[in-house]
């Protein structure tokens, strides 16, 4: 499927968002924001993942230090997430990040957004505008009675203005919600009304499950429309799953090519082998295997070559055993059961 896109192309460090660039996966540090050195850690932890992006937090003026550690010793573009005081902002212009979230109206007055939009200018930085449900202005919720995706797209609308208003274009925008829908219709709607690149999220979307669910929905109803740029799954917990699980949606959507895309089949009453079992060592022993290929992990012969046939290989259980097949295509039978994985294994490595 094609992905037609018309948004603008925003450089990011190393990396590009929008036009015709690949969808990027981010994902922000939760470890606190004066701990460099466990910051660094974890910021390694999501680059050997697959991340694109990484954000810290910068709350204070000693946060900074943990900025600088980040930049010097990962790859991966930086953005410094500033809130409040834009003198943080100019601040981690300077150190050299690769992006800067902010949301204009928790700056200060326009002089403030100003002198960060001059910093940024300098270091050619992009700057992401993050509106979320409890950000947006007072007098816009009035007009329009809550945090309805009219009101997030104008709030968001209006902070790009301003920053059009001092010549300012590599702007990236964010539109999150926790409601799924909300989230959906606002974004849908600001790709309407601007070419800016989409930083697509629910926010505050829960735990693993949970996050992954509403984030698939929301994030994959809009990439399969061809809205949006750059994704974060946001999850409660470890920031790796985060990568993990949006590496896994691009995929899934045919957005991102490299590493193994796995089918399994459910299972049945027809399973005669431990299949669930078989897939999740799979996964964990196949995650680093660097090639674009489709594997399947399939319960029976109902349901195995002929129902995996697409896939590049697989293997389908019979009863305490199983059979390796290619293309639908049967190539060793009546292997044991627990010799399944290391003939699938050897044949990938053979690919």
């Amino acid at each position: 499927m094609d992905f037609v896109k018309n948004t603008r192309k925003v450089k990011v460090g190393g990396i590009y968002i929008g036009g015709s660039a690949p969808v990027t996966v981010q994902s922000m540090l939760n470890v606190p924001a004066h701990d460099s050195e466990g910051n660094v850690r974890q910021a390694l932890a999501l680059e050997k993942a697959g991340c694109d992006i990484i954000r810290v937090s910068v709350p204070d003026k000693d946060s900074l230090k943990t900025v600088i550690a980040l930049k010097e010793n990962i790859s991966v573009p930086v953005v410094a997430d500033i809130h409040f005081d834009w003198r943080l902002a100019v601040e981690c212009a300077g150190i050299g990040v690769d992006k800067i979230r902010i949301n204009p109206g928790n700056i200060g007055d326009e002089e403030n957004v100003a002198r960060v939009v001059a910093a940024c200018k300098a270091k050619n930085i992009p700057i992401r505008v993050g509106v979320n449900s409890g950000s947006v202005q007072k007098d816009i919720l009035a007009r329009f009675g809550s945090a309805t995706p009219e009101a997030l797209v104008e709030s968001g609308l209006m902070h790009i203005r301003l920053l059009e208003k001092y010549d300012f274009y590599d702007t990236v925008l964010s539109l999150k919600s926790s409601n799924v829908k909300t989230m959906y219709d606002a974004y849908s709607l600001a790709h309407e009304k601007c070419d800016y690149p989409l930083h697509l999220g629910v926010t505050e979307a829960g735990t693993y499950n949970a996050a992954c669910i509403k984030s698939a929905a929301g994030i994959g109803g809009l990439l399969l429309k061809g809205i949006g740029d750059t994704i974060r799954i946001s999850i409660t917990g470890d920031p790796v799953k985060e990568v993990e699980a949006g590496i896994e949606l691009l995929k899934a959507l045919n957005l991102r090519k490299g590493g193994i895309k796995f089918i399994s089949c459910p299972t049945c009453g027809r399973t005669k082998v431990d299949l669930i079992g078989l897939a999740e060592k799979a996964q964990e022993r196949f995650k680093d295997i660097d090639k674009d290929l489709t594997v399947a992990i399939m319960g029976c012969v109902v349901n195995g070559p002929g129902e995996a046939s697409a896939a590049d290989i697989g293997i389908a259980g019979g009863k305490g055993c199983g059979a390796l097949f290619k293309k639908g295509e049967i190539i060793k039978a009546n292997l044991p059961e627990n010799k399944l994985l290391d003939a699938l294994y050897e044949e990938i490595l053979k690919m």
